[in-house]
């Protein structure tokens, strides 16, 4: 692609249609169909035509959505939106909103409140003095916390000295017991973080029992909520993330459950004092607060995309009965899927399928190292073969295939197809490798 790509820097300009068409001509044999109905990579969502339609107007309309002032439209539909999205979400109402770009910046906004009201409560002012001699902030995370979690801590300055891993069960949930210990042994201000929705199992600590123990410790407590904050949306699956509405500050992705186009997330902090205080950006030329929501103060950016009409339009469209349908459809499939690869012999699926997320493993009565090769050599064939995309990953030591079902287009004949496809180029590797 690169090579398609290469040529001089253009001297003199081409014209606007024989620009686009070019880029197309370039560009499309490079894509991934990343919104088809059968890709399973990374837990992207299917970009409905409805968010990529508000994403046109978007672009066309060409808004910065920095303040009211830039575009009144943009800053009144993210507001609005935004009491949509607690409100599907059952979080505390008095909550504010920032739109980011995905779940890596609502972690980081998410956490950078937690930093400043921390240190606040210690005596600290990080507005007026900087990190530097600032008290220690001691922090509390799964063992198996997503990357981007840690890439936000990396970001706001938190050391390894600073981060306590959580011992995790077998599905990856915290463990209450290490939990409650690592709460004990923690010294000055704390700051928790939990999961709901493992990226390999799909699995949910348990809040009930672990948000009541960081709260009597005076600890910050954020969840990382990427995919599995969704399931507050379904009546069936809503139990999942009991308890998760007592924490403090929450990261969840629009591109994933709800269908947008990529440039979507969403950060929700119950304290909205200490989520402005950690992102707003003051100078004499912007327009003075009128008591209205300004959303430059809840995200990093000044300058930024009007992302609010894409999450309005996806809402408006499926509505809260056609957001629970999805959920509950795709955690039907991905069960689905798991229960039709355990059936045939040398797959074994790894992790209790609770939401949308199936790990299965090749060869798995093999020794370790045969059955790891076995799987990643089955993982590229269903990739040279193209009749659906998965992904793999090393889970606790082992390389697992990683399907993740979250594609509005997604049903049971896809899924079906995509079961036929994994177990044929199973066989195949079985054949060529004498594990017949």
């Amino acid at each position: 692609m690169v090579e398609r790509f290469a040529a001089p820097l253009p001297q003199d300009g081409a014209p606007a249609l024989e620009t686009v068409d070019r880029l197309s001509q370039l560009a499309v044999p490079g894509l991934q169909r990343s919104a088809g109905s059968r890709f399973f990579g990374w837990v992207i969502g299917g970009s409905h035509p409805v968010g990529v339609a508000a994403d046109w107007l978007t672009a066309a309309w060409g808004q910065n959505a920095g303040n009211p002032a830039c575009s009144p439209a943009a800053a009144a539909c993210e507001t609005v939106a935004a009491r949509w999205l607690i409100e599907l979400l059952d979080l505390p109402p008095e909550s504010s909103v920032g739109f980011v770009t995905g779940a890596t910046m609502a972690n980081f906004v998410g956490l950078a409140a937690a930093r400043g009201a921390l240190l606040e409560r210690a005596g600290w002012d990080l507005n007026a003095h900087g990190l530097f001699g600032a008290p220690p902030i001691q922090v509390l995370i799964g063992e198996e916390a997503h990357a981007t979690v840690h890439a936000a801590l990396q970001y706001l300055g938190f050391g390894q000295a600073q981060i306590s891993r959580i011992a995790v069960d077998s599905q990856g949930a915290i463990l209450p017991a290490a939990f409650d210990q690592a709460l004990r042994r923690a010294a000055g201000p704390a700051l928790v973080i939990l999961q709901a929705g493992q990226i390999n199992t799909g699995t949910f600590d348990n809040f009930e029992q672990l948000v009541p123990l960081a709260r009597a410790r005076g600890a910050w407590i954020h969840v990382d909520g990427a995919f599995g904050l969704w399931a507050r949306s379904s009546p069936l699956h809503r139990r999942l993330a009991a308890g998760l509405e007592h924490a403090d500050s929450w990261a969840v992705d629009g591109h994933k459950w709800l269908q947008v186009p990529y440039d979507s997330g969403y950060v929700i902090v119950r304290d909205s004092r200490a989520h402005e205080r950690a992102m707003t950006i003051s100078a004499s030329y912007l327009p003075m607060a009128s008591g209205e929501r300004d959303p430059s103060h809840f995200v990093p950016e000044l300058s930024r995309r009007a992302r609010g009409f894409a999450t309005w339009a996806m809402i408006s469209h499926l509505g809260r009965k056609g957001i629970e349908a999805m959920v509950e459809r795709h955690v039907r499939l991905a069960q689905l899927l798991a229960q039709t690869l355990a059936r045939e012999p040398g797959i074994t699926v790894m992790n209790e399928v609770v939401l949308n997320q199936v790990i299965v493993r090749f060869g798995a009565d093999s020794p370790a190292d045969q059955a790891d090769s076995l799987t990643r050599a089955t993982i590229s064939r269903v990739q040279d073969n193209a009749e659906c995309y998965v992904g793999g990953a090393s889970w606790r030591g082992q390389w697992v295939m990683r399907i993740s079902v979250i594609g509005f287009a997604t049903d049971e004949k896809e899924i079906s197809r995509t079961a036929q496809a994994i177990a044929s180029a199973w066989s195949q590797i079985r054949a060529s490798t004498g594990n017949g």
